[in-house]
C-alpha cells in the first residue's frame, strides 16, 4: 500500500503563513479542530513546516514564551520531515516509529500533497483485522 492512498489529501489540510502568531495558530487549530497545522512555504523553493500542540506548549509554557510575539516561524518544525506519495507506507511508518513522530507530510517536486499520521496507518490496520 502508497502513503497516497491512505493520507489526508492538500485539501483538507489547514495552512498558516509563517509569520503569523502562535495566538493565530491556537485559533485556527480550536476552529478547525485539528492539533497540527501545515506551515506555508515562504516561496517556490522554500520548506513547508508543521507546527502541533507540542511545538506550542514547549515554546509557550516551558520557555515562558508569549503568544503574541512569538510567529510560527519561530517555533515551527521547518522543514518538516516529510515523504514521498509513492513511498510504501511500511517505511513511512517505519519512519514515524524510529523518529518518535505521529505525522509526516507527503511533498513530491517540492509540493505538498497531503499529511500522512499515525492514525491514518492505524485504521488501515484495524480495518485490515475487522475483514
Amino acid at each position: 500500500m502508497l502513503v497516497e492512498e491512505i493520507m489526508t489529501p492538500v485539501e483538507r489540510l489547514i495552512m498558516i503563513p509563517q509569520m503569523s502568531s502562535v495566538r493565530d495558530a491556537l485559533q485556527k487549530m480550536k476552529i478547525g479542530r485539528v492539533r497540527s497545522l501545515v506551515v506555508e512555504k515562504n516561496g517556490a523553493n522554500g520548506a513547508y513546516g508543521l507546527v502541533t500542540f507540542k511545538n506550542i506548549l514547549q515554546s509557550i509554557v516551558a520557555e515562558d514564551g508569549d503568544i503574541d510575539l512569538l510567529n510560527v516561524y519561530d517555533i515551527a518544525a521547518l522543514p518538516s520531515l516529510s515523504v514521498s506519495a509513492k513511498l510504501d507506507v511500511k517505511y513511512a511508518a517505519r519512519m514515524m516509529v524510529q523518529r518518535s513522530i505521529k505525522r509526516l507530510l507527503v511533498i513530491d517536486y517540492n509540493e505538498l500533497q497531503g499529511m500522512l499520521t499515525m492514525t491514518d496507518i492505524i485504521t488501515v490496520l484495524m480495518d485490515e483485522v475487522e475483514n
